[in-house]
């Protein structure tokens, strides 16, 4: 099959490599339809990753099912299903807790940007619709692959109310679905830390209430000018930086939680800050397979549209081009089609 591959920093490549076959019997060979470049996609290729060269990359997908093994029963040939990044059995102690992400069996998506991908326990991570949706419903349906599930974990670990301010933290597509989530939960205040137009626009298109350009000092100052220096309600930091949870702990008010979704790179804990006005932090690797359903749901309905987060579609063949464009900000994300 053809496949993205990485060989070093900067270095993308489609290539020809073996098509996945079925290893277990829980197994099962998806064809995708549509995949995508993630955010963090981009710390390999810029490099603040290790790389093993030649080793495929991608891991957000939907598609077709092409074959299953002796022991899958729910999900048949011909299905069309999202996939969630992490593959679980959906039935260990720690999915049942929620915790789909963190699963006894767990598995990964690891040639999303591909013909075809190998699902470990097929049964328990993928999700079908009913019948083959229009393409128009795609990009929607390839966001609950991670990107809108992981906005939707940082607005309930920062535990979003009814009523309240939610800030974000992040500008890119799963910030961007932060805000679609703390709208859907109730956030009165919506403010998106954005310095760029586009994201800035479609921040308000999907909730926002205010935008604030600023960073660092500026930026915190802009927040708690916003809210009377109080602080947020909630913060949704999607971005993963040092930098970008320090001023997460700053603009919180006391009592407030940081749900982080970032995958953090270089971060320092302010500890004594935290334990002194009394924020707390939740979130981590997003549990895609627990909030598929009821996301699912929201996208059939029309309640959401995160698939305006996709504002370059290219093939297959032009990856590479599609990792420059969102490397060098002329793209929120890009979603390839094999």
């Amino acid at each position: 099959m053809r496949a993205t591959t990485i060989h070093a920093p900067g270095d993308i490549r489609l290539t020809d490599v073996p098509d996945p076959t079925i290893e277990a019997p829980t197994d099962a060979i998806v064809r995708v339809v549509a995949g995508c470049i993630c955010g963090s996609d981009l710390w390999p290729y810029r490099g603040a990753n290790p790389i093993t060269p030649g080793s495929t990359i991608g891991h957000e997908a939907v598609g077709v099912v092409e074959e299953v093994g002796g022991d899958v029963r729910n999900i048949k040939k011909g299905d069309f299903v999202v996939i969630p990044f992490v593959h679980c059995d959906n039935t260990c102690p720690h999915c049942l807790a929620g915790m789909t992400s963190v699963c006894d069996h767990q598995g990964w998506t690891e040639s999303g940007q591909a013909e075809l991908v190998r699902v470990n326990q097929a049964d328990g991570s993928l999700v079908a619709t009913d019948g083959m949706p229009d393409d128009a419903m795609l990009p929607s349906l390839l966001t609950l692959a991670d990107v809108m599930a992981t906005g939707w974990h940082a607005a309930v670990s920062s535990r979003v109310q009814p009523g309240g301010t939610a800030v974000v933290i992040g500008d890119g597509a799963v910030g961007l679905c932060g805000v679609i989530a703390a709208k859907e939960l109730g956030a009165e205040r919506i403010v998106a830390m954005s310095r760029h137009e586009p994201r800035q626009a479609l921040a308000r298109e999907f909730g926002a209430t205010h935008v604030i350009a600023e960073r660092d000092d500026a930026g915190v100052e802009a927040v708690l000018e916003l809210t009377d220096g109080i602080g947020a309600d909630s913060v949704l930091e999607c971005v993963g930086t040092d930098q970008s949870m320090k001023t997460a702990f700053r603009i919180g008010r006391p009592g407030s939680t940081v749900g982080f979704v970032g995958a953090p790179h270089g971060v320092e804990l302010p500890v004594r800050q935290m334990f002194v006005r009394n924020v707390g932090l939740a979130g981590g690797m997003a549990p895609v397979r627990t909030y598929l359903p009821d996301l699912l749901d929201r996208v059939l309905d029309g309640r959401i549209d995160p698939g305006k987060v996709f504002d370059l579609t290219l093939p297959l063949d032009d990856v590479a081009e599609g990792y420059r464009a969102m490397d060098e900000r002329r793209a929120i994300k890009v979603l390839l089609r094999p």
